[in-house]
């Protein structure tokens, strides 16, 4: 797992503001040595430092407007089969694991209100389920984000 330095977020940021920008664009931007910047493109790219592109494209834009998160109570002995059956289910966008009174939170994605209950059914039916609840998501308040530590980091305070 790779640790960001200052230099690294103040790259971050200035992709996040030019993401076309070149290596060169970059260096002469942040006052950086070109070979500093191809070397930490580099080294992100070798320990996956950046996410994938598709976490970029809004299940919105490919038709799933309605976004869901189901919690999941799964019979612990069961755990790894089930999580090896909801990444079949093609709707289901994450999955993380949960300490307290659920084992899983499981995000959806839906094209309406009938396959969102058909999804949830999938979801129900995976062998070591043993209860769900689901709240359907009216409105995204504070997106996914990290610029804010990106900022805090390039500013030598993390």
């Amino acid at each position: 797992m790779a640790k960001l330095d200052r230099t690294d977020a103040r790259l971050l940021l200035a992709l996040c503001d030019a993401p076309r920008a070149t290596g060169v664009q970059l260096a002469t931007m942040l006052n950086l040595a070109r070979n500093t910047v191809q070397a930490r493109l580099a080294r992100w790219d070798q320990e996956k430092v950046l996410a994938p592109i598709d976490r970029c494209v809004s299940p919105r834009d490919l038709g799933y407007p309605l976004k869901a998160f189901i919690t999941v109570v799964v019979d612990q002995h069961k755990l790894e089969d089930v999580i090896a059956e909801l990444e079949t289910v093609t709707q289901i966008t994450q999955v993380t694991g949960l300490s307290g009174a659920a084992d899983l939170l499981i995000g959806v994605v839906a094209t309406d209100a009938d396959d969102l209950y058909r999804v949830a059914g999938l979801v129900l039916a995976v062998p070591g389920v043993e209860r769900t609840t689901m709240s359907v998501a009216m409105h995204e308040v504070v997106a996914y984000r990290t610029r804010p530590l990106l900022e805090e980091l390039a500013r030598g305070h993390a």
